[in-house]
């Protein structure tokens, strides 16, 4: 617990550091030579390098920027995010981009001080202890500036620390491909010096260093160089898996009950997930964390109208599982529920169920009356149908918990389900008789477009257009602490994603779609229950960019990386967008929407803005 408490300490140090002004006394006695250059301040500099890490996954200064405005998700209206539809604002005043911005920058100074005192820190027993520490500070630098490139494109690329060298109020932009040589050769210094393993939960580790690395080659063949950096990537992708073992990392196997899928996002395995390559590790006990018990809000962002039209049927808008229905903003495309995900109730593939919640349970007794069936157009048969409350007590496993908690009770034989959004068409006779709301594709989605209903064109049908699934990775029972936080630990890297990166870097540098098909057989089939993994497998004939880029949406929605897949896998342009999610399409422009604005608070505090450029904002 003390190395917890390093990181909050050492954030609040550094940002004493880095923002007094230079019109104020100094009343430290002790020089940062004296502070950094001796193990305690030096590995405490390195600590709080980790803190923005923080403040990006599973909140929604990271969610806009990585997975808004791509083929999978649609804005449920709630907010004035511009990321979704690429409009009026989108610019440079967005507070999410400042977040992003603040955070990478404030990431790489702290890494570039810790790289600047490295050479001559005292208190190490050896220099490869030293290396080994040294090589977290160029890990979290190569992450920041991975962050930084793909979203604002050719920006400062800092190497110097700005607690050593006097500030730059003039910078000057760098290339991309300058931005990919340093962090390539960063990643190379943490793959050669990090530990196998760390003593806390969290850290930078070899299985994470090459885990980024070869995301970062294969990232880098769209600036060209295809077959080259490919290759760099599939190398580095197998180092690591054909090394997995070794270095504590596996895929979860299915057996006959559940599948491999399933058991990655089970809470019991989610503080020691063999699948994790590096994770947000939050403290759940003791809430020793740079916002405290103030996490875990990613589901809340994704939730549909449990408060008013579920609220009918006995759904709550302060669920504890779900969090608050005044929070909803984001719901999966139909291009995601019914072209990625096969659209079959029967489908061997667990990872719609796994990635969504689609059954919502009632919060109390609630019977279906005559006005209920006649409002939502059900058989009058149902009326007198008691949906049952599935309020139970918290879990006893769950020491964290004091409170009730839902879906413990009525679990059997769906007695309680009041809400059930799948992502197939169950025919309209069979809707009228089942005692609970049902909103299918057919219910939400135009039949011949990838779009959401108008519900003004529609006057004869009831409004469910935000009665959708809802996102629920980031949800596991075991971790839900209160309505808004949860207290899991967010995966940042994971085994499956580079499964997925070898298989495309098969392809871009030989074309080897056997070898593609064997890496992507092997994510599919632990996505079934053990009997059914046969039917997972595809041949390799089937495996082109096409089918990878909806196979990483099976895998990866939701998990901060749509946006740069799509820059990568060039399908971030007007026709593609049009095609999957006109909504995000409608208003793309290719010529600035690659990139995002500069922050405005960064323009207003340098001395050449108009030089330096918004990217055309």
């Amino acid at each position: 617990m003390d190395k917890l408490l390093n990181i909050g300490l050492a954030c609040m140090l550094c940002s004493v550091l880095f923002s007094c002004s230079l019109d104020e006394k100094n009343f430290a006695t002790v020089s940062l030579e004296k502070s950094f250059g001796e193990r305690a301040g030096f590995e405490g500099l390195i600590n709080g390098a980790y803190v923005d890490l923080y403040f990006l996954h599973g909140k929604i200064d990271y969610i806009g920027p990585t997975e808004a405005g791509t083929d999978l998700w649609v804005n449920t209206g709630n907010t004035g995010i511009g990321f979704f539809r690429y409009d009026n604002r989108l610019q440079t005043t967005d507070g999410n981009l400042r977040v992003l911005w603040g955070s990478a920058y404030t990431t790489i100074n702290l890494c570039n001080t810790a790289i600047h005192y490295a050479k001559e820190v005292t208190g190490y027993d050896s220099e490869a202890e030293l290396q080994a520490k040294l090589a977290e500070a160029y890990f979290l630098r190569a992450f920041a500036n991975f962050m930084l490139v793909e979203q604002f494109g050719d920006v400062v690329l800092r190497t110097q620390s700005a607690a050593v060298e006097e500030v730059d109020n003039s910078p000057q932009r760098s290339s991309e491909e300058a931005f990919y040589e340093l962090m390539i050769s960063d990643l190379k210094y943490a793959c050669e010096h990090l530990p196998v393993q760390q003593e806390l939960r969290g850290r930078a580790t070899k299985k994470a260093a090459y885990g980024l690395l070869a995301k970062v080659y294969l990232q880098r063949t769209r600036l060209g160089e295809v077959q080259e950096y490919a290759a760099l990537a599939l190398e580095t992708a197998e180092a690591l898996i054909d090394n997995q073992g070794q270095w504590g990392a596996s895929l979860y196997v299915s057996d006959d009950n559940q599948s491999g899928f399933s058991k990655l996002w089970a809470g019991e395995n989610n503080k020691t997930n063999t699948e994790f390559l590096l994770v947000q590790a939050i403290d759940e006990v003791a809430g020793m964390n740079p916002e405290f018990w103030n996490r875990g809000r990613t589901r809340q962002y994704f939730l549909p109208d449990l408060g008013n039209i579920g609220g009918e049927w006995g759904t709550s808008d302060r669920s504890i599982f779900y969090g608050r229905a005044n929070a909803r903003m984001t719901k999966p495309s139909k291009y995601l529920l019914t072209s990625c995900f096969e659209p079959s109730e029967h489908t061997p593939d667990t990872r719609f169920a796994e990635t969504f919640t689609y059954k919502f349970y009632a919060a109390t007794d609630k019977e279906i009356t005559a006005d209920l069936a006649e409002s939502y157009q059900k058989d009058p048969s149902l009326v007198g149908h008691v949906i049952k409350n599935t309020v139970g007590p918290a879990p006893a496993d769950a020491s964290i918990y004091g409170q009730t908690f839902e879906e413990q009770v009525n679990m059997e034989n769906d007695e309680g389900l009041a809400v059930f959004t799948p992502n197939w068409v169950i025919p309209a006779e069979e809707k009228r008789l089942m005692p609970m709301l049902v909103a299918d594709p057919s219910d939400l989605f135009y039949a011949d477009e990838n779009r959401y209903k108008n519900p003004a064109e529609f006057p004869g049908e009831v409004n469910l257009v935000n009665v959708h699934p809802a996102l629920k990775k980031f949800s596991a029972s075991l971790y839900v602490a209160s309505n808004q936080t949860w207290m899991g630990d967010m995966p940042i890297i994971r085994l499956g994603d580079i499964y997925l990166v070898a298989a495309e870097a098969a392809l871009l540098a030989t074309g080897d779609a056997d070898k593609a098909a064997e890496y992507v057989n092997t994510v599919r089939r632990r996505a079934a229950i053990a009997s059914r993994a046969s039917e997972m497998e595809v041949a390799a004939s089937e495996v082109d960019i096409d089918f990878l880029v909806k196979e990483r949406a099976r895998e990866l929605a939701g998990e901060h990386m749509r946006w740069v897949d799509l820059k990568r896998m060039g399908k971030l342009t007007k026709e593609y967008l049009m095609e999957t999610n006109p909504v995000s399409g409608e208003l793309f422009d290719e010529s600035k929407h690659l990139v995002r604005p500069i922050p405005q608070w960064f323009l207003d505090a340098i001395s050449n803005p108009e030089e330096f450029g918004n990217n055309g904002y």
